[in-house]
């Protein structure tokens, strides 16, 4: 009697659970959808509270020093939350109806969206490379924990997964050139824009009410009877220029946006981006071989100088292939060229240049603030990051 009385509980405690699994299993995805729904209605202060967060990783005190490790843990978590954002946002925003009105986008997003529309394996090798360079520095950090040498071949070989990355991205592209970052950039939020537009048009008391408007003036906006469509108000006569700027159409928005970079066609081309592609990799087997030498100016030398042949060598191909030379560059093309000379600029941080010149003047600086009202502060948070560009590679990566 009472193995039977047990067997009845336990059927009867099976089938409560067997009964309860399809809700449970169903929780995760319904949680999932609550989350992405809050971020979408939500879109502004989500970016918000993100810029606030990591700002605020940036500029703690001792964030380096007592727990680098932790702090850091927390600053590539926010950015690859925001990542995560990014993602829900751009594919809310593509469901929007077409009566919301979008702000025009800029190159590097119709260039970067196209080909993620038109390659799945573009879209993943592109998020493979965002969150390496989200998190090389979590892991280089973690690495140093069980040894120098262990933390120079996670440098290095973080190095070559993001050179066979950038490899297939210029494989996928046609032999084109990459632009960074190779995923679009967030966009803003159309209802936001929309409720900017509705709140300037609100009378509020103090100006003269639409109702009471020149109507042959024609300075509200009118739906015509026939085809429900409305027809756009008139521009303020003082300011006719700015409003006939805005509708002008430039080379870049009327190309495809694949044509807004040309393809590498020629040797010189390729072994230009090639050599772009490779010299952190490079660079990154030259500090591991010199790696007891810190002020050694051997792997300084070996990566500035495949860098400057390498721009050398974009910069020559794009002048002789590219009808116009300079001139016939697109606005993009001219972006991606800025950005990388600007990048160039970080070799005063790096290697035997930072140990011999930079460090010094910076200590000297350091010193100078000290026991300063507010500049005290402020050489603290700068001796955090002089430790930070002293004892890992990759705060000072641009790749």
């Amino acid at each position: 009697m009472a193995a039977s009385q047990i067997s009845g509980a336990m059927a009867d405690v099976y089938k409560q659970v067997q009964s309860r699994i399809p809700e449970t299993v169903s929780l995760p995805p319904r949680l999932l959808s609550m989350y992405e729904d809050f971020i979408t209605r939500n879109s502004g202060s989500v970016s918000q509270i993100e810029s606030a967060l990591s700002s605020l990783t940036y500029i703690i005190p001792g964030r380096f020093r007592e727990s680098e490790l932790a702090s850091e843990s927390l600053h590539s978590s926010i950015q690859l939350l925001s990542l995560y954002h990014t993602t829900i946002l751009s594919r809310a925003f593509c469901r929007l109806p077409s009566s919301i009105p979008r702000l025009p986008l800029s190159p590097h997003n119709r260039y970067t969206k196209f080909w993620i529309a038109h390659s799945h394996l573009y879209r993943r090798t592109a998020h493979l490379l965002q969150v390496l360079q989200y998190t090389e520095l979590l892991c280089e950090m973690a690495a140093k924990r069980r040894g120098n040498k262990i933390r120079w071949r996670v440098v290095v070989f973080l190095e070559m997964v993001k050179a066979v990355c950038r490899f297939v991205l210029m494989r996928l592209t046609n032999s084109r050139p990459l632009v960074t970052p190779p995923l679009p950039e967030r966009e803003a939020d159309p209802r936001t824009i929309e409720g900017e537009d509705k709140k300037e048009d609100r009378w509020d008391g103090m100006q003269t009410p639409p109702s009471e408007k020149d109507v042959s003036g024609f300075n509200f906006p009118w739906i015509m009877p026939r085809t429900g469509l409305t027809l756009p108000t008139l521009p303020d006569s003082t300011d006719i220029s700015t409003y006939l700027l805005k509708k002008v159409l430039t080379a870049d928005d009327i190309k495809a946006p694949k044509a807004l970079l040309h393809r590498l066609t020629t040797a010189q081309g390729h072994i230009a981006e090639t050599l772009w592609i490779l010299r952190p990799v490079i660079y990154a087997l030259s500090m591991q071989h010199w790696q007891g030498h810190k002020k050694s100016w051997s792997p300084w030398l070996i990566g500035a100088s495949i860098e400057i042949a390498a721009r050398q060598l974009a910069k020559k191909d794009l002048s002789e292939k590219v009808a116009g030379g300079w001139r016939g560059l697109t606005g993009l093309e001219r972006e991606e060229l800025k950005r990388r000379g600007w990048g160039m600029g970080w070799w005063v941080m790096r290697g035997a240049f930072y140990e011999n010149v930079t460090r010094p003047w910076i200590q000297s600086l350091i010193s100078g603030l000290q026991g300063k009202p507010l500049l005290d502060m402020v050489g603290g948070v700068v001796d955090d990051y002089d430790y930070l560009w002293d004892e890992y590679y990759f705060p000072t990566a641009t790749m």
